[in-house]
């Protein structure tokens, strides 16, 4: 695998089961590049090792006053030289290749997971945990996998070393082989403190991330009352929090570095002050005595390595398990219908829902008014073939055919649903309206009926290069420099455009002024001719101009008709519509 062969052609089916097993299988999944970095890692280390070997015969030639050897043991020096600057770069690129290949995978399995969820998995999970999750989350897993082909060369390599020592002399190898021993074993006992400390940091900053985000993306409401202070005294306290579980943490790191330089520097005085004993005996001479030297200051570097590894293995391992969360998330089927090629397929025709009695008849335009906005939601979800989270409910029906009984991609393609409160991407407005389509509608018409005039003449304004062209203006992340009613008809005329066979809009002009509402309302049924369409909403402007309305009471479809017609012959209805239960529930408060 090379970086520029990315995205992975099939990220694979992960082993969810837990954080350890993900991280076993992702690192399964990288055997060939895990198998090169553990080569060249060898082969660095062990031309790093040879060094205190070569400057040791250099030193007994000198003291032999043999030039031939010294001349000998520079060519040797040269060529340790160049082996270990070859195994080094490539130790590099392939450890880096290892560590965005990682993240790449699992980057591609978390947006596969993102999309086949939709809105269901902010409802199960935090926003700001998915965050923490898609970036310093993939990165501490690509940490891991890269870290340990050098940790697993460096093992090699001091049992190389180690074996060798002891074949040399005894009694320095072995101290040596203890004392490594020992410096490795010492931070295990402090590892699982560290764990728990980077969990709480961690838990820490994705609440002030997630509460960031709220206080971002609710910034004009917050404005308007203002709650600006109250909520930037939350994000100040939470920010502390973090500061606070940091600096605990950092001070866990710092005992476990504090000892890495300890230890090794007592097993460096204790094996300096047996080898001069040896030396004095007469047992090692000068050259030999800074062989062992050098080695076991060598054995410092696979050391560190080491450490890295118990850190990348505990920063990942919560990250780990916080991924398999998302990643082991599913959408349950409605009806437990299977899926064959013959029903990978939908035709036109009439949308009913079983569970609500709902029937939209094709080709017209349907308003449903409901009092409830969480079941508008969930109904508005069931109709685009969006399988209900609790999965007891029965599928919607688009001619005949159960939506949960396609692939969802033919859903999908067949059914629109634009949510109450839709996502303007960051780009252009070229870019945004830039979407699947059958071609039959295009941007001015969308926009047009949308009546986004005064978008595009406030986006003209800020257009590049003074073209003034709205179409070049880049629109903001989630369209925040937009107003609420400027954002909602965008993505109106973004689904106009795509031109669906059931186009179901959610409120599509709760926030927008009662003139502009009445326009869009009397030019959505004229585009739409022909389609069938679906509008949740309470506002009379809209339902005088559909073609049918029905009305949902208690989760079911008690009436249908005219506008005008169910004002007058349902009580329930006009109550919702002109909100005269909320105009009495209110006047009882006020006395």
């Amino acid at each position: 695998m090379q970086i520029r062969d990315l995205p992975h052609s099939d990220p694979g089916d992960p082993d969810v089961r837990s954080g350890f097993r993900f991280l076993v299988w992702l690192f399964r999944r990288q055997l060939g590049g895990q198998a090169k970095a553990l080569l060249w890692g060898t082969l660095h280390m062990t031309a790093v090792a040879c060094v205190p070997l070569a400057v040791g015969l250099a030193v007994e030639a000198v003291v032999d006053g043999s030039g031939g050897r010294l001349a000998a043991v520079g060519l040797l020096l040269l060529a340790i030289t160049l082996v270990m600057s070859l195994a080094d770069t490539m130790l590099h690129r392939t450890a880096v290749t290892n560590w965005i290949a990682a993240a790449a995978r699992v980057q591609q399995l978390l947006a596969r997971r993102t999309a086949e969820l939709g809105g269901l998995l902010t409802r199960r999970v935090a926003a700001g945990e998915v965050v923490k999750v898609s970036t310093g989350d993939v990165e501490k897993i690509g940490w891991f996998v890269e870290s340990f082909s050098r940790f697993a060369a460096a093992v090699v390599v001091t049992a190389g070393v180690c074996t060798g020592l002891i074949v040399f002399e005894p009694r320095i190898g072995l101290l040596v082989l203890g004392g490594v021993a020992l410096v490795a074993l010492s931070v295990w006992p402090l590892l699982p403190a560290a764990t728990r400390r980077a969990d709480v940091e961690r838990a820490k900053s994705g609440r002030a991330t997630e509460l960031a985000s709220d206080t971002v993306a609710g910034l004009r409401v917050l404005r308007g009352i203002g709650g600006e202070e109250l909520f930037l005294e939350r994000y100040r306290r939470a920010s502390q929090d973090v500061r606070g579980a940091s600096v605990r943490n950092a001070r866990m790191w710092s005992l476990i570095d504090a000892l890495q330089v300890v230890m090794p520097g007592l097993l460096l005085i204790a094996v300096v002050w047996q080898g001069a004993g040896l030396a004095l005996d007469g047992r090692l001479g000068a050259g030999e005595l800074v062989t062992v030297y050098g080695a076991v200051s060598f054995l410092m570097f696979p050391l560190r390595l080491f450490q890295e590894a118990a850190m990348a293995f505990v920063f990942s391992r919560p990250s780990a398990k916080r991924a398999v969360r998302v990643l082991s998330l599913r959408r349950e089927p409605t009806s437990g219908g299977s899926l064959t090629d013959a029903q990978d397929t939908l035709a036109s025709g009439d949308l009913w829902d079983p569970a609500t009695g709902l029937l939209a008849v094709g080709g017209r335009l349907t308003a449903v008014v409901c009092g409830d906005p969480e079941l508008a939601e969930q109904l508005a979800g069931r109709l685009g073939g969006h399988a209900a989270e609790e999965g007891d409910e029965p599928s919607a029906q688009l001619g005949g055919v159960a939506l949960d009984g396609v692939s969802r991609q033919t859903a999908r393609a067949a059914v629109l649903v634009q949510d109450k409160d839709p996502v303007l991407l960051s780009g252009t407005l070229r870019e945004l309206l830039d979407v699947p389509a059958s071609g039959r509608i295009g941007a001015a018409e969308a926009l047009a009926t949308a009546q986004c005039q005064d978008v595009l003449a406030t986006l003209a304004q800020s257009a590049p290069d003074g073209s003034r062209d709205p179409m070049r203006t880049r629109i903001t992340e989630r369209g925040r420099s937009l107003s609420g009613g400027q954002r909602q008809r965008l993505a109106l005329a973004r689904s106009l455009i795509t031109d669906p066979e059931v186009l179901v809009l959610d409120e599509p002009t709760s926030a927008v002024d009662a003139h502009t509402e009445a326009r869009i309302a009397q030019g959505l049924g004229a585009l739409r001719a022909g389609r069938t369409t679906v509008v949740f909403t309470s506002s009379p402007l809209m339902l005088e101009h559909a073609d049918s309305v029905v009305f949902l009471h208690e989760g079911t479809a008690t009436a249908s008709g005219r506008h005008r017609d169910l004002v007058r012959t349902t009580p329930e209805y006009r109550a919702v519509v002109t909100r005269e239960q909320e105009t009495a529930d209110l006047a009882e408060e006020i006395a």
